[in-house]
């Protein structure tokens, strides 16, 4: 499986369930706290393409986008087929 990327920030009920989502499907991934953290944050905006909500996920170097992006990606049985292809 590929690397997976998450930015996210403290109290972030979004970036819960992200995470929840991914350790639910055995996922390892590395969570990068960038809310505070002004040269993160400008990394997590600059890899995402101008996206500055939290979470911003990456499968790779492939931008998934936000929690609700994570989710459908499930939900179509997309998830898997993506994480797969990226390894």
């Amino acid at each position: 499986m590929t690397q997976v990327t998450i930015y996210t920030k403290p109290y972030c009920p979004f970036c819960s369930r992200a995470i929840d989502l991914l350790e639910k499907k055995g996922v390892t991934f590395t969570e990068i706290e960038a809310a505070f953290d002004p040269d993160k944050k400008r990394e997590m905006v600059d890899r995402s393409g101008g996206r500055a909500t939290f979470p911003q996920i990456f499968v790779g170097d492939h931008h998934v986008g936000g929690c609700d992006d994570l989710v459908a990606l499930e939900r179509d049985g997309k998830l898997d087929v993506l994480l797969q292809a990226e390894a």
